[in-house]
C-alpha cells in the first residue's frame, strides 16, 4: 500500500511542475486524496459493503470536489490535476498513467444496467471540462481537448477536439496542396491566415476555411469558362479582374492581430 502511495506522489512530480515538496503534495493535492479514498471505497465495494463504500465515496466528494463511484476501476499512477468537478461513473475503467484535469466527466448515455461508462486506456490525457460519454474505449496515448464532447471510440494516439468530438488529422495526413492554396487566397484577399488550418478547433476558423475553399473553386470555374469562351473567339474575359489592395484590409487585419495579442503584466485596463 505504501509503495503505491509513493508511486502516486512521484507521478505528481512527473506531471505537475508546480509541485515543490512531498509535504506539499500530501497536504494540498485533492486529486491525490480522492484517488486514495477511492481505493478504500473500491475495496469495500468489491467486498459487498456497498453502503459503506458509497459513504466513503461521498466523504471523498465532500472533501475534494471529485466524485468517483466506488465501482469504477482505476489503474496505477492515475493523476487528477486540480480536480474540482470531476465525475467518474460506476462502470468506468481507467488504465495506468492517465491524467484528468478539472471538470472532466466520464459519464453514461443510458439508464440500463451493465457497462455504460467509458474505458480510458493507458496514458490518456483528458483536458479541462471534457465530457466522455458512453461505453466505448479511448485508445492508449490519446488526448481529449478541453471542453470536447466525445461519444464515439477514439483510436490510440489520436487527438480529439470540439463538440461533437472530432479527430484531428496527424501531420502529413492533411492535403498540403489545399492548405497552400487556402493560405495564398487568404493573403490575396487580405485575411491573416493565422488559425485557418485544419487542426484548429475554432468554428469561426473552420467557416473561414470553407469560404476560402469556395472562393477558390469559383475562381477556378470562372477561369475555365473564360478559356472556353476564348477558344470560341469571344473577348468577354479579356479584361482583368479588379485587384484587391492589401491596404484596404490593413485596418481589419491589424485589429484581428491586436485581439489575439496576449495582455502583458504591465497592461492596465482603462475605465
Amino acid at each position: 500500500m505504501f509503495e503505491r502511495m509513493r508511486e502516486d506522489i512521484r507521478s505528481v512530480f512527473h506531471r505537475d511542475p508546480a509541485a515543490r515538496s512531498t509535504l506539499e503534495v500530501l497536504i494540498c493535492y485533492p486529486g491525490l486524496h480522492a484517488v486514495w479514498l477511492h481505493r478504500i471505497a473500491h475495496a469495500l465495494w468489491s467486498a459487498e459493503w456497498k453502503l459503506l463504500a458509497r459513504t466513503v465515496s461521498h466523504l471523498g466528494r465532500w472533501l475534494t470536489g471529485i466524485e468517483i463511484h466506488p465501482g469504477a476501476r482505476i489503474g496505477r499512477r492515475f493523476f487528477i490535476d486540480h480536480g474540482m468537478g470531476v465525475v467518474i461513473g460506476e462502470t468506468a475503467e481507467i488504465g495506468d498513467d492517465v491524467t484528468l484535469y478539472h471538470g472532466v466527466t466520464l459519464g453514461g448515455t443510458s439508464w440500463n444496467k451493465g457497462k455504460r461508462h467509458p474505458t480510458l486506456a493507458d496514458g490518456v490525457i483528458v483536458g479541462a471540462g471534457a465530457k466522455i460519454l458512453g461505453p466505448f474505449t479511448v485508445g492508449a496515448g490519446a488526448k481529449v481537448g478541453s471542453n470536447a464532447v466525445v461519444t464515439k471510440e477514439v483510436p490510440p494516439g489520436a487527438t480529439v477536439v470540439g463538440i461533437p468530438g472530432r479527430i484531428i488529422p496527424r501531420a502529413g495526413e492533411s492535403d498540403d496542396a489545399l492548405e497552400a492554396r487556402r493560405k495564398a487566397l487568404a493573403e490575396k484577399i487580405g485575411f491573416d491566415a493565422y488559425g485557418v488550418g485544419e487542426d484548429m478547433p475554432d468554428p469561426v476558423a473552420r467557416a473561414i476555411g470553407q469560404l476560402l475553399d469556395h472562393l477558390q473553386a469559383v475562381d477556378d470555374r470562372l477561369e475555365g469558362m473564360c478559356k472556353a469562351l476564348t477558344a470560341l473567339g469571344s473577348d468577354y474575359c479579356a479584361k482583368d479582374l479588379p485587384q484587391l489592395r492589401a491596404e484596404d484590409f490593413a485596418v481589419v487585419r491589424n485589429a484581428a492581430r491586436s485581439a489575439r495579442a496576449p495582455v502583458s503584466d504591465t497592461d492596465t485596463p482603462t475605465p
